[in-house]
């Protein structure tokens, strides 16, 4: 099979150029020491359908999710954001499940299925043609810095088509579902609304407010808990601007065959460069990605050099950090104390820095690096300031535009409530929707024609959530008003003018992608629900043991 795939090597590379182009820059100081986890208790790794998970099937499916996460994501899951050691155990025993239920089943996928099944997928994400790269320039860019190779290579493909044939044959009965009961779905979530509304805005009622001390001092009495501010914490950091660093990977690019890589990146991701004018222009942005990534890997090479003996220094003091950089000749800086939610106010600074810095104690002062957009940061503890409310004279200002805005939300939506009733009585006598808003003041505004699948709809922006309008429109019938709709800030009434006939032509054109997606999500569906069940039963007991080790943290 290893033979097979490099026959095929060309195919291959098409799938992941893109992501393999970031993976070797962003990521080409060296490769990452995984450590399996996933152990239980008793110190190995749980049972699944009555059999033992050994380390080696542990390890073999963890590295498969890794090869998974990247070519779906273009970056190492270890490496993101969005996903914690915790969460990568979970999807690893989630992979071994799927991949133990499939051979019960006797779902076998062939060699030639594999590449059968890389060439499908080529051609679901473009079909674009891409320059043929040998296997062994695969591995040695991409598989070989991560500590993966070609074995796990095919074992991911093989299971991950594997794993797609047992998502259709679960999952089979939800996709059974008739043109009939199809067409009647699209009738649903296609069919047109044509309303005029009435919107009650805070901000119109903000004058009629009247803002005395006494009101002010209650509300913030009634409100305390509310303005309890969050621990919080200040940090002394270095950065290595990326800047500083531009012209060395200029030179640096200069000695590879730098327009393959913007070439090869470009036909990839050309969909990202839509706004340019011409590809020349676009290829522009690429190189300048590309430099700035390379650049961004020297700036964290070299704030590992700077960081490295700083956190092997005994005793670990914060004020190690101000020495060292004072020794090398670097400006330190400090933040304001800021909440793990909000990050520092001084600059952007990227989701991994208040993280690391609500982690910092006395005994472990360091964190680092940590790599953002524009640098890479090593940062130490500064000051913990603990929870606390504020007086009110502290944050009086707020307070009274609190109290303010409140009130004004209680008068639209008081002044919406009464225009309610004010229509039902009115349009019952014989008036039209925009008599009544109009002598009641309002103004009627007549909203562009929307579905269920609407996305959008012009004019209605920032007014409320969309669903609010949609829920209001088609629970209304025709010729009738809504009730009044509360939103955050106000609320607002609909009259529901007529549903639109259905635009038969364009249902036609429409209809069988949409019978397919149907099909597709209930099919998804129906195996959903059979996998939450099996990861129940299969896999609570280990599931839970992860998550307490994982809180405990």
């Amino acid at each position: 099979m290893i033979g097979t795939i490099r026959k095929h090597s060309s195919w291959l590379w098409f799938v992941i150029i893109g992501a393999t182009i970031i993976s070797f820059l962003w990521w080409g100081a060296g490769p990452v020491t995984r450590n399996s986890g996933g152990r239980v208790a008793g110190g190995g790794y749980g049972t699944i359908y009555g059999k033992e998970v050994t380390a080696e099937a542990f390890t073999a499916a963890q590295r498969e999710f890794y090869l998974y996460y990247w070519l779906h994501y273009g970056e190492w899951p270890e490496r993101s954001a969005n996903m914690t050691p915790t969460d990568m155990e979970r999807e690893t025993y989630v992979r071994l499940l799927l991949a133990q239920k499939a051979k019960s089943l006797g779902i076998y996928v062939s060699d030639d299925a594999v590449v059968t099944g890389a060439n499908e997928l080529l051609r679901s994400v473009g079909g674009r043609s891409g320059q043929s790269v040998p296997m062994a320039t695969f591995m040695e860019r991409v598989l070989t810095p991560e500590g993966l190779t070609a074995a796990d290579l095919q074992r991911y493909l093989r299971n991950d088509l594997t794993i797609q044939q047992l998502v259709q044959a679960l999952g089979l009965a939800g996709a059974l579902i008739t043109p009939t009961e199809a067409s009647q779905l699209y009738n649903r979530d296609h069919q047109e609304v044509s309303v005029q509304g009435v919107f009650f805005a805070a901000s119109n009622y903000l004058t009629q407010v009247s803002v005395t001390p006494a009101a002010v001092g209650q509300f913030y009495t009634n409100n305390m808990a509310a303005y309890r501010q969050p621990d919080r914490v200040a940090v002394n950091y270095v950065v290595y601007d990326v800047t500083n660093y531009l012209a060395q990977s200029k030179a640096e690019w200069a000695k590879t065959n730098f327009e393959e890589y913007v070439d090869a990146y470009y036909r990839q991701n050309a969909s990202q460069y839509a706004d340019a004018k011409t590809p020349d222009e676009a290829k522009v942005k690429v190189r300048e990605l590309l430099v700035h990534q390379r650049a961004l890997m020297d700036a964290r090479q070299q704030a590992n050099d700077f960081a490295n003996p700083l956190f092997a220094q005994e005793p670990a003091k914060p004020e190690n950090l101000i020495s060292a950089a004072k020794q090398k000749g670097l400006t330190v800086h400090s933040t304001a104390p800021f909440a793990a939610n909000d990050g520092p106010q001084e600059f952007e600074a990227p989701a991994t820095f208040a993280k690391a810095a609500f982690k910092l104690s006395a005994d472990e002062p360091f964190a680092g690096p940590i790599v953002g957009a524009d640098g890479v940061y090593v940062i130490a503890l500064a000051q913990q300031v603990p929870s606390a409310i504020p007086s009110l004279n502290e944050i009086h200002s707020r307070v009274a535009a609190d109290f303010q805005e409140q009130q004004a939300i209680a008068l639209a939506r008081s002044a919406g409530t009464n225009f309610y009733f004010n229509a039902m009585v009115s349009m019952a006598a014989g008036k039209t929707f925009a008599q009544v808003a109009i002598s009641s003041g309002q103004t009627p505004q007549a909203l562009p024609a929307f579905s269920l699948s609407s996305s959008e709809v012009p004019g209605f922006d920032g007014r409320a959530e969309l669903g609010q309008l949609k829920q209001a429109a088609f629970t209304t019938p025709a010729g009738h008003v809504s009730n009044f709709a509360a939103t955050g800030d106000g609320g607002f009434v609909l009259f529901v003018q007529s549903l639109l006939p259905l635009d038969e032509a364009k249902k036609t054109a429409e209809f069988p992608q949409f019978l397919n997606q149907v099909r597709r999500g209930r099919q998804n569906e129906a195996f959903n629900l059979w996998l939450q069940g099996e990861a129940n039963r299969e896999l609570g007991g280990i599931l839970k043991q992860l998550s307490a080790r994982s809180a405990a943290k």
